[in-house]
């Protein structure tokens, strides 16, 4: 389970770098710097498990630090290679991991687009969440996005969250349809214009 900041911390408190500080930190190799002007405003959600439909272990951590085996299990074979990040990942029982600083440009959204602009890899925060397109996410990992989200706002002028199917459908599918964004929305108490607009008229 996360550790939760207190309502007295600040954003100076919670961030040093770009490192959030109630993160576990495993730094990753796969980022590289923002463009310059970039506004950090969108917060993109993913899901991932390896292989898929498979919790528990290390392989998720294993893959963003280029340390995955790609010959114990036949998946691995698919994306053997494949060299991606993200800034944040959400275990079922809410444990949060960060492998890339905010400041920087993580590999997680690929071809992109949102709000008007194109490659969301440029001013976005990706966290995945430890699931599977089309399954439920437990209590715990809500608990955690409605902690680790406002802290982001805290220091990022964040206007957007949005879902990697949202940003690149009919490429991608994730978090799906298991994910409840009205109960993110409702927990986090954010306008519903910040969310798309599919997605809170349920």
């Amino acid at each position: 389970m996360a550790t939760l900041p207190t309502s007295k911390e600040t954003g100076a408190d919670l961030w040093q770098d770009g490192w959030y500080r109630f993160a576990r930190s495993l730094r990753s190799p796969n980022f590289g710097p923002r463009p310059a002007g970039a506004q950090i405003d969108l917060i993109v959600l993913h899901s991932i498990s390896l292989p898929p439909g498979r919790y528990g272990g290390d392989q998720v951590q294993r893959l963003f630090t280029n340390q995955l085996d790609w010959n114990a299990d036949p998946y691995f074979g698919s994306i053997r290679g494949i060299e991606v990040s993200a800034h944040f990942y959400v275990r079922r029982n809410g444990e949060l991991w960060q492998f890339v600083s905010c400041d920087d440009r993580a590999w997680h959204a690929g071809p992109s687009f949102w709000r008007g602009r194109a490659n969301c890899n440029d001013d976005s925060i990706g966290i995945e969440l430890e699931g599977l397109e089309g399954d439920r996410f437990e209590l715990a990992q809500y608990e955690t996005l409605a902690s680790l989200c406002p802290a982001i706002a805290q220091r990022y002028a964040i206007a957007f969250v949005a879902g990697h199917e949202h940003i690149a459908p009919g490429r991608k599918a994730d978090p799906g349809s298991g994910f409840d964004w009205l109960l993110l929305q409702q927990q986090l108490a954010w306008p519903r214009t910040m969310f798309p607009d599919t997605i809170v008229a349920r």
